[in-house]
């Protein structure tokens, strides 16, 4: 009889913990239908699709720049850099649809928008290669590194626009420069480009974590880089290669939101780096590295997206949209210590 009462006890409490434990993991996703929920209720313009895909275009952004800073904090690492590289890669696109002179020649180049776009995701890869081989050759504390590299970006853009923003992105049509406007306000089968462009990176990322040999050593590298490194996984490589990818797609989100925005300053960007880590975290990755997914980190900046959205939407104050954005990172980490423990191990 007792033996009976034990085991419908274990059931019973063990049912609580599976319960609990898809809360747990589950959270971001559950965050995100609480919300539209809520703003749906409080708005009616809220819950419809042109809302949803406007809303959608917004979180590309932070998209981008999250699965960048995934791959980062999957590394063990951190990325301050990633708001300043957004907006030196804007700025830069700018500039080169104003037209390069070459006082020399006297004549003026307007390259056409795809090698704008080339060049640009070049000029992050460079940036956050300088990002990864100060951390992995000079051993630079990744804060300190990626910091330093975020005041000489943003100081860059700052240089090359005098602290001015480039206000004409329609480039020269009669010279084949054609702008990229169709980056922001474009759409393919009603969806808009920018959607697309995420949801592409996303399934890279994605692919690359789970099916490569690339994903398995990152996460090797993240949860113990000395064993990974005994076992043969190239960790400096590692290293290198996630910092100038997170370079890459901060490149892809400032061009995102130069073209959304019609034009390109030196301020752009400030703070995406906190919404990115955030959107991570929110997302169920452990700081700590080694553990997350793409797909959680997508969950955690639509949650972002969709809430400071719904928050301008129904008319709320931006002070208390910071406010109840900060609260939502609090919780994420709390959340993130009960499953993940102080150990670093999953309960």
């Amino acid at each position: 009889m007792s033996d009976t009462t034990n085991t419908q006890t274990a059931k019973r409490s063990t049912g609580g913990f599976d319960i609990a434990r898809l809360l747990l993991e589950g959270r971001a996703f559950f965050a995100l239908i609480v919300i539209i929920a809520v703003f749906s209720y409080m708005s009616p313009n809220y819950f419809t699709t042109s809302n949803f895909l406007i809303m959608s275009s917004h979180v590309a952004i932070y998209g981008l720049l999250a699965i960048g800073m995934l791959l980062v904090i999957l590394n063990g690492g951190i990325d301050l850099s990633v708001g300043s590289i957004l907006a030196l890669a804007g700025v830069s696109a700018g500039a080169m649809m104003q037209g390069i002179e070459l006082q020399a020649l006297g004549v003026i180049l307007y390259p056409p928008v795809w090698a704008v776009v080339v060049l640009t995701c070049v000029l992050g890869a460079f940036v956050g290669a300088v990002n990864g081989v100060l951390i992995s050759i000079f051993k630079v504390p990744a804060f300190v590194a990626t910091l330093g590299v975020m005041y000489v970006a943003r100081g860059v853009a700052l240089l090359m626009t005098n602290g001015l923003t480039y206000n004409n992105l329609a480039g020269k049509a009669e010279f084949g420069n054609t702008g990229f406007n169709w980056l922001g306000f474009s759409r393919i089968a009603g969806i808009p480009i920018s959607v697309l462009v995420l949801a592409a990176a996303a399934i890279i990322a994605g692919l690359m974590l789970s099916r490569s040999a690339f994903g398995r050593w990152l996460y090797a590298s993240g949860g113990n880089e000395r064993a990974a490194e005994l076992s043969g996984v190239p960790t400096r490589r590692v290293k290198i290669a996630v910092y100038t990818l997170s370079g890459i797609l901060s490149a892809i989100a400032g061009l995102v939101l130069a073209s959304q925005l019609t034009s390109a300053g030196p301020t752009a960007g400030q703070t995406y780096e906190l919404t990115a880590i955030a959107a991570v975290v929110i997302g169920g990755a452990a700081l700590t590295g080694g553990r997350g997914t793409v797909r959680g980190t997508m969950l955690g900046a639509f949650v972002i997206g969709f809430l400071s959205d719904g928050l301008v939407i129904i008319g709320v104050s931006s002070y208390w949209q910071t406010v109840f954005t900060g609260a939502v990172i609090v919780l994420a980490v709390l959340m993130n210590s009960l499953q993940y423990g102080r150990g670093g191990r999953k309960v």
